[in-house]
């Protein structure tokens, strides 16, 4: 080996050292922070010090539901101490485990959730402790405690799938089950397709290291019954499912894991991958995009995609990903197809880290390491505080939340630090294990039958070009990984997909060649109201199309792309009018892009306000009296906006006032945003729509406990009541001549006598003197 080969060997361990050594800094920050500010709370508040505890802390809605008075965080992060050799920190937490968490709460928590992060963390803790203890070196007195605990835990949850279907409830209530009449929940008619489908990794695990195969038995017919309610003609699945009769909710398509039935896999890339993003469509009609964002979630899918050996597609969508971060320092909760933010949030999700892990497994390419440390460089940057690591509020903004999750920790620092490692720097072999959703480690000899390796077309017929891609299983370009420029050629083509990096040149001139027909130019005025001027060329020799009436021109057009201009947002109001608020409360709120269009009433919309039952709406009105009449008070999250309009609206209520979940929003310092749809015509949603952030929220909620009446006013905030009338009266008092003169002489005056002065607000400085006193009015002394 050559000089420089040596120095490039040192340098490149080098880096890897110094970015894994940053790595377990940041994760001892972060566990650390939780460890002494939170335990034994399911997580830290980064920002307040201290832990969250629900019930304790103000609602978030849905977010609320992992939350299980069950140490959350700390079970969520066990196996991945012993990833990253910290094994004194992991039997500590073990014990820690053992003595302090309790799973008989009586606490409605998901069943989604509580699979995913507690289930799967005992089982991934029980999975290291086991390998630790047959090492010899430690856990020798561990006897499958956590085992136990999971299967305890395993039949709390098996109460959720007691319906006609074999759907599981979304909710479950861990100590009197569904149907209990203490239970709090079982009134739920939908679930979402993941929440029904990928119970079964955790569920057939836990049945074959505990002997019991009922878990693994409702979880694989839950499964089954959702693919047998696919759509035939697409292989597509919808989203949200009736859990009692099968019958789909709503329709529109996204990506699911459901990659075991290789069909469905061919129908993703045929409908929902369009190239480098994944856009839900209509499970019916899969040519029909039903969103124009893309969830920040699936940023998950390029590193399926390369376990299954499909290289290229996930490559042009890792680096789409990868652009979008470039201009928003992290992925958005969501963005549109011009990626700009459709939702602002960013809760520390780990889907990118955890792509870009798989891509650099598979190609060996550097830039994924550089990928990675741009990855670490922002969240050290722009997310650490004092007490942890806080999510993004809002990507715009840079602003702060109160929050983080434990799947930064389950997940995040699995995936950087595997990132930054060498084999033989892991305490096992990594490829002997499977990563679950939440990303706990299962070996892969959990398995008792192998199947086939699932084919490689990502279409049913593939072209000669694409085979230069080879998607075989294991794909080739793992085991033959030398050729960095493959990777590199297909990201080229995204490399300035939205703009960041873009040297500023005029474009060059392109020629397009168009078929037109004689009797009509609708190409041509298609590409006009694009913007894109056109020139026609002299007809060249040969060119005349040899059908009759059927021709072909050959046209310049020069594209000069500019910026598109975001779509203006109006601000609106929620006005408290009654007493004793009388409009001098005023809420700023954001408006929807679908219901009635407040900026076309002249007054606005009036209505006393009633908390709606249940409070997110995505359930059956259970107060629909109440509601007759009047605008209803409502929750983010759990389901769209559309879906609780139409409900709310069908109850009876006249306007609908949402509430933010997510604690601590506020319009100072959240950019207010527009309401969007379902993706399905809303035109059935006639009444008002606003949204108050949390902090704006909480005062509206806390008037209504306060007062049993509260009338509000929704409107644009231009149009606010009383804005050009002064908010104070100027009132002088003074003697009259006739008082001066006898107070001056020691006499008793008995009256004052009350005179508004030109000028002083209300009166018009052209009114004559006599009205002064017309006016006036006497105010006896006591």
């Amino acid at each position: 080996m050559g000089r420089s080969s040596l120095l490039c060997l040192a340098f490149g361990l080098r880096f890897f050292f110094f970015f894994r050594d940053q790595i377990l800094e940041m994760f001892d920050h972060a566990y650390g922070s939780y460890m002494k500010y939170a335990y034994p709370a399911d997580e830290l508040m980064p920002l307040s010090c201290r832990g969250r505890v629900r019930g304790l802390e103000p609602n978030r809605g849905d977010v609320d539901d992992s939350l299980g008075k069950f140490s959350l965080t700390l079970i969520d992060t066990l196996d991945t101490l012993v990833l990253l050799n910290k094994f004194d920190e992991f039997e500590e937490a073990v014990k820690k485990t053992m003595r302090d968490v309790r799973l008989d709460n009586d606490v409605v928590v998901s069943v989604f959730e509580t699979n995913i992060r507690v289930l799967g963390g005992l089982l991934g803790a029980h999975v290291m402790a086991d390998h630790l203890r047959q090492r010899g070196d430690r856990m020798q007195w561990y006897r499958d405690e956590l085992l136990h605990m999971a299967k305890d835990l395993g039949y709390r949850l098996l109460p959720a799938f007691n319906t006609t279907s074999g759907l599981p409830y979304p909710r479950v209530n861990l100590r009197y089950g569904v149907l209990n009449p203490l239970s709090r929940t079982g009134t739920e008619s939908d679930t979402c397709t993941a929440c029904a489908g990928t119970m079964i990794l955790e569920f057939a695990a836990l049945s074959r290291l505990s002997g019991d195969s009922v878990f693994e038995d409702h979880a694989r017919k839950a499964m089954d019954v959702l693919w047998e309610k696919r759509q035939r003609g697409s292989d597509l699945v919808g989203t949200v499912i009736n859990i009692h009769n099968g019958d789909w909710v709503r329709r529109d398509s996204g990506v699911v894991v459901h990659l075991v039935y290789f069909n469905h896999y061919i129908a993703i890339m045929k409908y929902i991958s369009q190239p480098p993003l994944l856009l839900s469509v209509h499970m019916h009609n899969p040519t029909v995009s039903v969103r124009s964002w893309m969830d920040s979630l699936l940023a998950f899918f390029p590193g399926l995609q390369v376990l299954r050996g499909d290289l290229k597609p996930a490559i042009e969508t890792h680096e789409m990903l990868y652009q979008v971060t470039k201009q928003h320092k992290f992925l958005p909760e969501a963005f549109t197809t011009e990626f700009r933010v459709h939702w602002g949030q960013h809760p520390l999700r780990p889907e990118f880290a955890e792509s870009t892990y798989f891509l650099y497994k598979a190609t060996g390419d550097p830039y994924y390491l550089k990928v990675g440390q741009s990855i670490v460089e922002k969240l050290n940057a722009h997310t650490r505080v004092p007490c942890g690591f806080a999510a993004v509020q809002d990507v715009r903004t840079g602003t702060h939340e109160d929050r983080m999750d434990s799947f930064f920790l389950a997940e995040m620092f699995k995936y950087l630090y595997l990132l930054f490692s060498e084999k033989s720097q892991l305490p096992f072999d990594i490829d002997d294990y499977v990563f679950t959703t939440e990303a706990h480690l299962l070996p892969v000899s959990l398995s008792t039958t192998r199947p086939p390796c699932l084919g490689n077309h990502t279409e049913r017929r593939r072209s000669q070009e694409d085979d230069l891609f080879t998607y075989s299983c294991p794909s080739t370009q793992t085991l033959f990984p030398n050729n960095p420029s493959f990777a590199k050629s297909i990201r080229d083509g995204y490399k300035y997909l939205t703009g960041v990096g873009r040297a500023h040149h005029t474009l060059p001139v392109r020629t397009i060649e168009l078929p037109l027909h004689d009797t009509g130019l609708e190409p041509v005025e298609f590409l006009k109201s694009m913007g894109i001027s056109l020139t026609p060329l002299n007809e060249a020799a040969g060119g005349a199309g040899s059908q009759k009436g059927v021709y072909r021109v050959k046209l310049v057009a020069e594209v000069t792309q500019s910026p598109e201009e975001e779509e203006e947002v109006v601000p609106h109001i929620v006005q408290l009018i009654s007493p004793p608020f009388l409009g001098r409360t005023v809420l700023t709120a954001g408006p929807a892009k679908f219901g009635m269009d407040l900026t076309r009433q002249e007054h606005g919309v009036k209505g006393k306000i009633v908390r709606s039952e249940p409070y997110s709406a995505c359930g059956p009105i259970l107060n629909p009296e109440a509601l007759q009449g009047h605008v209803a008070v409502a929750l983010r999250g759990d389901c769209m906006f559309a879906a609780k309009a139409r409900r709310l609206q069908e109850a009876g209520a006249v306007g609908v006032i949402f509430i933010d979940h997510r604690e601590g929003s506020s319009s100072a310092e959240t950019p207010l945003f527009q309401m969007v749809g379902d993706g399905a015509t809303t035109d059935d949603i006639t009444v008002p729509l606003v949204f108050l952030f949390s902090q704006e929220g909480a005062v509206l909620t806390s008037a209504l406990q306060e007062h049993s009446n509260v009338d509000v006013l929704l409107l644009p905030k231009e149009r606010q009541m009383g804005r050009d009338r002064p908010e104070k009266l100027n009132i002088r008092l003074r003697l009259t001549k006739k008082e001066q003169e006898e107070e001056e002489e020691g006499k008793d005056a008995s009256t004052f006598q009350l005179l508004l002065e030109p000028g002083d607000g209300m009166i018009d400085e052209r009114t004559p003197p006599a009205d002064h006193c017309a006016a006036s009015e006497e105010v006896r002394q006591p």
